[in-house]
C-alpha cells in the first residue's frame, strides 16, 4: 500500500534515506567526475564529449539534489560533505590525467553503478510503500541508462 513520507515506520525511513544517501554519494561523485572530464578531454572528438558531459553534469547536479530533498522529505539528513560522500561511494575518483576512451569508460562504469544503487533504493522504497522515492529512483535510473548507452555509442 502507498504511503505519505509521514505515514512511513521510523525504521522504514532510515532505511530508506541510508538508500538514498548512497545514491546522492554516488551520484555527487559521478557529477565530479564529469566535470573534471568535461574539462580535460583533447582529441578528436573534443566537441562532442566536451557537451556530452557538461550535459552529465548538469544533470546529475539536479538529480543529486532532487535525492537529497527527499531525503529531507522523509525526515532524514542528506550527506552534505564531500569526506562523507567519497566513503560511501562505490564510483570512484578520477585525477582527468586519461584520454577520451578512458574518460567514456569510467563514465560508462559510474552510469552503471549508479544507476544499479538508485535501482536498489527504489525497491526498497517499493517494499516500504514509498511509491513517490520508488518514482524518483525509478527516473533516475532511466536517466542513467541512456548516458551509459550515449556514451557507449562512442566506444563501441
Amino acid at each position: 500500500m502507498t504511503q505519505t513520507a509521514s505515514d512511513i515506520s521510523s525504521s522504514a525511513r532510515e532505511a530508506i534515506c541510508d538508500a538514498l544517501n548512497q545514491c546522492v554519494a554516488e551520484t555527487a561523485v559521478t557529477t565530479m567526475l564529469a566535470q573534471n572530464f568535461h574539462w580535460n578531454v583533447t582529441g578528436m572528438a573534443f566537441g562532442p564529449l566536451h557537451e556530452l558531459f557538461q550535459t552529465i553534469y548538469e544533470d546529475h547536479f539536479t538529480g543529486q539534489d532532487d535525492l537529497a530533498e527527499r531525503v529531507k522529505a522523509l525526515q532524514g539528513h542528506a550527506e552534505g560533505t564531500l569526506e562523507g560522500m567519497l566513503k560511501r561511494s562505490k564510483v570512484e575518483e578520477h585525477d582527468g590525467h586519461a584520454d577520451a576512451a578512458t574518460m567514456i569508460a569510467a563514465l560508462v562504469k559510474a552510469q552503471e553503478t549508479l544507476s544499479a544503487t538508485l535501482a536498489g533504493a527504489g525497491e526498497l522504497a517499493a517494499e516500504h510503500g514509498d511509491a513517490v522515492t520508488e518514482d524518483l529512483c525509478i527516473e533516475r535510473c532511466r536517466t542513467h541508462d541512456k548516458f551509459a548507452w550515449l556514451l557507449r555509442a562512442h566506444i563501441e
